[in-house]
This record gives structure tokens, sequence and C-alpha cells, in this order.
């Protein structure tokens, strides 16, 4: 793999800001808590299906909300807050690879779609279905940020 991010004659990219992709703006982390253990709006969901490209379906597969509760969920406008705090993993792996790719959303989504020897080919999206998944998602990103190809 041969992906180069940081530029020498500009440097590293700042991050977006953490639920961003989930129209989130709490400013603090304090602030993101108090709105998982409230659950969020269903919106939020339909915000990262916006943001992302990726179907509804695949995403509440991934946060692991099956479709009858999914109905549910869209009727009563509200996520619990375990499927909100699954939502939130989810969209954090995919702010972190959009900076990867320098902004460039539809690279980012083909990356995170495609098998990858690092994570014993399984696509970065569907390693990122667990906590500690994503936490190797993200220690892979932040290796192709730097440089380090494994």
């Amino acid at each position: 793999m041969s992906i180069f991010v940081n530029h020498p004659n500009r440097g590293p990219k700042a991050p977006s800001k953490r639920g961003q992709t989930l129209g989130l703006f709490a400013g603090t982390t304090a602030g993101i808590v108090q709105q998982l253990e409230k659950g969020f709006p269903y919106s939020t969901l339909v915000r990262f299906q916006k943001t992302s490209g990726f179907p509804v379906g695949s995403i509440a597969a991934l946060v692991r909300i099956p479709p009858r509760t999914l109905m549910r969920r869209k009727a009563g406008g509200r996520l619990q807050p375990e499927e909100s705090e699954r939502l939130l993993r989810v969209s954090g792996v995919f702010e972190r690879a959009v900076d990867l790719f320098e902004g460039d959303a539809d690279s980012a989504r083909r990356w995170l779609l495609t098998p990858s020897k690092e994570l014993d080919n399984h696509s970065p999206l569907e390693f990122a279905r667990t906590e500690i998944g994503a936490r190797d998602v993200e220690d892979l990103i932040g290796r192709l940020e730097h440089g380090v190809f494994t």
C-alpha cells in the first residue's frame, strides 16, 4: 500500500471534530457523553447516511440495529444509548478515513470497504463493528498518515 497523506510543505491536517458527520457540535467530550446517555436523535443516523454515502440499512447493520428495530427507532425519533455509541464509533472511523484522504469522502468510502491484509483480510468498516476493531483501524490510519507501512 502506498498512501502518503502528510505533505512536507503543508504539514499534517487537523482532524475533524468527533461527531461532525452526525451533526453533533457539542464542542466537548462531556457534551457528547451527555447526548450519548440520552440516545442520539434518529436524525443523526440519517445525517451520517447523507454524509457518508453508506445506505441506511448498511449503517444499521454496522451498529447492530435489526430492520424492525430500526423502524421503531425511526418512529420514536431516538436511538438507544448503546446504538448511539456504536454509531459514534463508526462515524469516527469514517471521519478519520476522510481526514486520511484529505477530505475525499469517495476515496475514504472505497478504502473502508476494501479488505486489508493488515486487518486479516477484513474491510476496515467491517473491523470497526467492535471497539477493539475500531481501535485497530484508527491505529492503521495513524500509521498511514505518518508513512509507516506494515
